[in-house]
């Protein structure tokens, strides 16, 4: 393990087949953050438009993740990449962005990092789904999930963990160090249906180290995600519920239209 570039962050973000959305989400980057930072994008064997942007960029670290027909996809291709990007990674931090959520305040990095507090024991500072929806219909939709009350009245163990909350890696920072000093990696137990950093995530808290644990309505303040949006774009590889599929349209279409992404979108000379 070299030495890490103190106070600095790489943000390291995965591509398929998403050009609109990647495209969006590295020009916020360029706009809203002030700190040293690097980014870091790892394609996942896109061979579409999206990865002839990629090569486009000065700016950028484009890594052209080997794909092979018998490896797995989705999920497990995402942590892949994120582990590549993590195993190239040289800074204190390490945060990983999805390619559909986009920055949408100045000095994101800096506040998020400012949760850390300079406490080395903090190695995660992130949070659950991070939905655009308001906190009232977050709190009815918990509340009237007949599997999750059906599995507590019975009582049910959850001896993989899968019902237990985990920090996602929409938006969510480490502290490289611990990931690499502990061999952590995104790809943990995912044979047992954990989805990308979750086996991670809680192998952070076994072993004793504190995570912050920000809520969606905080997170909100600086992105927007679009939930399943790279499973719609493209659809033809990914079998969603028709009623998931119109609900995240319409949430791309009111996102891609409002006022602060469509001047990003504009703004070309966020590419250089």
């Amino acid at each position: 393990m070299g030495m890490l570039q103190k106070d600095k962050a790489t943000i390291g973000i995965i591509n398929y087949k998403t050009l609109d959305f990647t495209r969006l989400c590295l020009r916020t980057i360029r706009k809203f953050t002030r700190d040293p930072y690097e980014v870091i994008v790892v394609d996942n064997g896109s061979r579409d438009p999206s990865l002839e942007y990629l090569k486009s960029l000065p700016w950028i670290r484009l890594i052209e993740r080997p794909v092979q027909a018998d490896h797995l996809g989705g999920a497990y291709a995402h942590a892949a990449a994120l582990d590549l990007a993590l195993e190239n990674c040289n800074t204190e931090f390490f945060v990983s962005l999805h390619s559909d959520a986009f920055l949408q305040r100045d000095n994101w990095l800096s506040e998020l990092i400012g949760y850390f507090r300079g406490d080395p024991q903090i190695a995660c500072v992130g949070s659950g789904k991070i939905e655009s929806i308001a906190p009232w219909r977050q709190w009815l939709k918990k509340a009237i999930d007949v599997r999750t009350l059906r599995r507590r009245l019975r009582r049910e163990p959850d001896l993989r963990g899968i019902h237990r909350h985990y920090n996602r890696t929409i938006c969510c920072l480490y502290r490289t160090d611990v990931l690499q000093r502990e061999h952590l990696s995104f790809v943990m137990d995912h044979a047992q249906g954990l989805t990308a950093g979750q086996k991670l995530y809680f192998e952070l808290v076994d072993r004793g180290y504190q995570t912050v644990e920000l809520s969606p309505s905080v997170m909100n303040r600086y992105l927007v995600h679009l939930a399943h949006a790279t499973q719609v774009w493209n659809d033809e590889e990914f079998n969603l519920r028709r009623g998931t599929v119109r609900k995240c349209q319409r949430l791309i279409d009111k996102v891609l239209a409002a006022p602060v992404f469509r001047d990003v979108l504009r703004d070309a000379s966020l590419d250089r």
